[in-house]
């Protein structure tokens, strides 16, 4: 293992960088093509473009902008500053979205609160037939979905959804998936350094965290034909109060499916009286 990479996973570890060993390899291949495992050195050039990388990361820059791209399920997305950057635990409502679409022919899809459009491309990726339309609003993170959604014939639009359901016809859609802003006031303000980094708009779900919980299960359910869902991604600890507005504003099949790591992650509420019940 060559002197270069060691240096730059101390000084990541010494400035506190969450999986410092991970992120460091990440960075050596980046720049240099190479394993860090081998002891050839780098280029001058490299080096520099090393040094200026590793400072950015220790000032807990996520990797992900770093890098200009980051991998979700099967495919790769281009992510910057300005944008959400893609979980994992966010596939989890890709998967049940795919689940509940089967017996639907080609299925009318959105993503609200898109960012990246990593809901909506994971969507298209499996069912191909389906007409998925991404919705986001913030100037920032729209160029990061016009690069994703470009070629896939996945349509992009920029637009606030507290008000783009009136634009919506009645019974028109058969799927809705979000992962809206859900940090609570409290957790806004104790955020990591590299959340912090990210866009507080795409992570504020106001005082309690359900601004746009409430809003999405009082005002989306017309739009989805009878049977249709509305799956959303959640904080941790906000299951039964998603679950009890799904109830106050009449959605049935309420229920909660656990993230890889054994959180509460993702609700699922269906429209009654669905030709579409599973």
């Amino acid at each position: 293992m060559n002197a270069v990479f060691r240096g730059l996973r101390a000084r990541l570890e010494a400035a506190g960088v969450p999986d410092a060993a991970f992120d460091a390899a990440q960075l050596y291949r980046f720049v240099t093509g190479r394993d860090p495992r081998l002891e050839e050195a780098p280029s001058d050039e490299e080096s520099r473009r090393l040094e200026a990388l590793a400072a950015r990361r220790a000032a807990r820059e996520p990797l992900q902008y770093l890098l200009g791209e980051w991998d979700f399920l099967d495919f790769t997305l281009k992510v910057g500053p300005g944008v959400l950057c893609p979980r994992a635990d966010s596939g989890g409502v890709c998967e049940a979205a795919i689940e509940k679409l089967p017996g639907c022919p080609a299925p009318v899809v959105l993503d609200l609160c898109a960012g990246t459009g990593c809901l909506g491309l994971g969507v298209a990726r499996a069912r191909p037939d389906a007409q998925v339309t991404c919705v986001e609003k913030s100037p920032e993170a729209w160029p990061w979905l016009q690069a994703n959604t470009a070629g896939t014939g996945v349509a992009a639009v920029q637009a606030d959804i507290f008000t783009w359901y009136r634009t919506l016809r009645p019974e028109s859609v058969d799927l809705i998936l979000s992962n809206p802003p859900y940090l609570t006031a409290e957790e806004m303000a104790r955020r990591m350094p590299e959340t912090a980094r990210e866009p507080a708009a795409a992570l504020d779900g106001g005082p309690d965290g359900l601004d746009f919980y409430r809003l999405l299960t009082e005002h989306y359910q017309t739009a989805l034909r009878p049977g249709g869902w509305l799956i959303l991604e959640i904080g941790c600890a906000q299951a039964g109060a998603v679950l009890a507005l799904g109830r106050r504003h009449g959605w049935h099949s309420g229920s909660c499916r656990r993230d890889y790591g054994g959180n509460d992650r993702v609700i699922l509420l269906q429209k009654p009286d669905g030709e579409y019940r599973q």
